[in-house]
């Protein structure tokens, strides 16, 4: 059954181990302010799900998303503002490895949006962009210090200063997205894909390398892989570690229970 909230609608495929979130709201499905909140509430019921181990990010129609709702922001009071990317980015803020479909325009709150997701792939004819220069304003839901992160500091600083648009090819040669598909369905098709990969592996695994990649990024090189050590000593003692040694040795598939 899906459910809707906040024009966010919410699948499960895979007998329920993945949950795809889709923004529905018009041609450009715009992000309203009701929508962010949607965002996270959606979250908070995916990351309660224990039988869910990936989640997909996608939009329906022609693109993916061309921003916010701009008008709404005047409605807004200033103290209002100050907790606006907490509920945009949390994709971020989830166990769980999260996936992002692109296509079309990824605009605005859109890009902050998959920027705070694990793998964002696209099809060659999205686009992406911080345009809020254009109105005065700067991206205020993680969009300069992740995409500075991604793409390095010149580049984000030109891309955000003149609100110039990336293409899917420069996306993909600077490592901001993981692949470019020609069209929707090859799009669809290769999401599927590493779908498929993830679920093959332990849940407990893909959570911790979520979680040694997003926290020793930020860390002294040092302390990066003191955390890596001590992740790598906890999985050793995992259930899913013995059955991935047991069903490598015994040349079968391995039956990983996230424990």
């Amino acid at each position: 059954m899906a459910l809707t909230g906040g024009r966010i609608r919410l699948d499960h495929g895979h007998d329920g181990r993945v949950a795809y979130l889709t923004l529905d709201h018009g041609k450009y499905n715009i992000v309203t302010m009701e929508t962010r909140q949607a965002m996270a509430d959606r979250f908070a019921e995916v990351d309660a799900d224990e039988s869910v181990q990936v989640v997909v990010v996608r939009g329906e129609g022609e693109h993916f998303t061309s921003g916010g709702d701009i008008p709404g922001f005047m409605e807004m009071e200033p103290v209002d503002f100050t907790d606006l990317g907490q509920n945009i980015t949390a994709p971020s803020r989830s166990p769980k490895p999260v996936i992002t479909a692109v296509d079309g325009y990824c605009f605005g709150v859109g890009f902050e949006l998959a920027l705070s997701t694990d793998i964002r792939i696209a099809t060659e004819r999205s686009e992406f962009a911080l345009p809020e220069m254009r109105l005065g304003m700067i991206p205020g839901s993680g969009g300069t210090q992740r995409l500075a992160r991604l793409i390095g500091l010149s580049r984000a600083k030109y891309h955000v200063m003149t609100a110039t648009r990336i293409t899917a090819r420069q996306a993909g040669d600077w490592g901001l997205v993981s692949a470019v598909l020609p069209d929707r369905a090859a799009l669809d098709a290769e999401v599927e894909r590493v779908v498929k990969t993830m679920l093959g592996y332990s849940p407990l695994a893909l959570r911790t390398a979520k979680e040694v990649l997003d926290k020793g990024i930020d860390a002294p090189l040092y302390s990066g892989i003191e955390l890596e050590r001590k992740a790598y000593a906890m999985l050793r003692s995992s259930h899913d570690f013995a059955e991935g040694v047991a069903a490598f040795g015994e040349k079968r598939a391995p039956k990983f229970q996230g424990r």
